[in-house]
């Protein structure tokens, strides 16, 4: 089957487009995000689109470098002919421009994209509001409720809270095995997003410059021991260019069908 696209977003000169490719027998082939190397172009510099604000100070007005979440974001809708399976969990995704990076420091505090692939109903996702609590400033019941611990199952154990809680996101739980805790710059990160105890997001991270050097790259995705939903799930993460194209995927790939169960089954 020939890829089926979602509807596309601008970004910078260019577009950014949800994606999903499929096996003959049906199962998913990839999910994911293509950016056209336009994109790349004069991409925003402003700190924050404006979303997700929070008067901290209580001065009547919103300061956007220090008040606003600090990127760009673009929601993307995957394509019918995925989203409406019920064996595909997966059924949207947003992307994230960081012109900054974000935290900790030191780390992922250069410019990157995050590519996150919900889970979650967007309503829920973004009923997640800014507040005061957090190095990411959420509303702090909220804030609480995202650090809940993972039923040991359905998380890997590499993956840690490290209350990385971020408005119309959830919490990100990190690999702190990951080489760019150990004195590697980062390129790429792979983050599980979760909230209240359930996975809602699978998240790639790429750094804008591993992004333009044009890799031809997929790793393997470190996956928990049991699913709370049946569907297909990635086991395999790619960060393409394709030059007869010239446009950059971020994708979800060789899926296996998986059954619900248990957490502790």
């Amino acid at each position: 089957m020939a890829r089926a696209l979602g509807a596309p977003a601008a970004l910078g000169n260019g577009t950014v487009t949800s994606y999903a490719e499929f096996e003959p027998s049906g199962a998913p082939k990839a999910i994911g995000v293509v950016i056209s190397g336009s994109a790349l172009d004069t991409l925003p510099a402003a700190p924050s689109d404006g979303h997700h604000c929070f008067d901290a100070n209580k001065d009547g007005a919103i300061e956007l470098h220090t008040e606003c979440a600090g990127w760009h974001e673009r929601v993307l809708p995957l394509p019918s002919e995925a989203s409406r399976r019920s064996d595909i969990p997966f059924k949207w995704a947003m992307l994230n421009w960081n012109p900054h990076g974000h935290i900790p420091p030191g780390v992922y505090d250069k410019p990157h994209f995050d590519v996150h692939f919900y889970i979650e109903p967007i309503e829920n996702v973004f009923a997640l509001a800014s507040g005061t609590c957090g190095p990411e400033n959420v509303r702090c019941d909220q804030f609480e409720r995202a650090k809940l611990p993972m039923p040991a199952a359905y998380m890997h154990p590499d993956f840690t809270n490290v209350d990385a809680v971020a408005p119309a996101m959830g919490n990100h739980l990190v690999d702190l095995s990951g080489p760019e805790f150990h004195a590697v710059p980062f390129t790429r990160a792979w983050i599980y997003g979760v909230y209240d105890g359930r996975v809602t997001f699978y998240e790639e991270m790429v750094a804008l410059d591993f992004l333009k050097s044009q890799p031809e790259k997929c790793f393997p995705i470190k996956t928990p021991k049991a699913v709370a939903l049946t569907g297909y799930y990635p086991t395999r993460s790619c960060i393409r260019y394709a030059k007869d194209k010239t446009e950059h995927t971020v994708s979800l790939e060789s899926f296996e069908l998986r059954q619900a169960s248990a957490p502790g089954g």
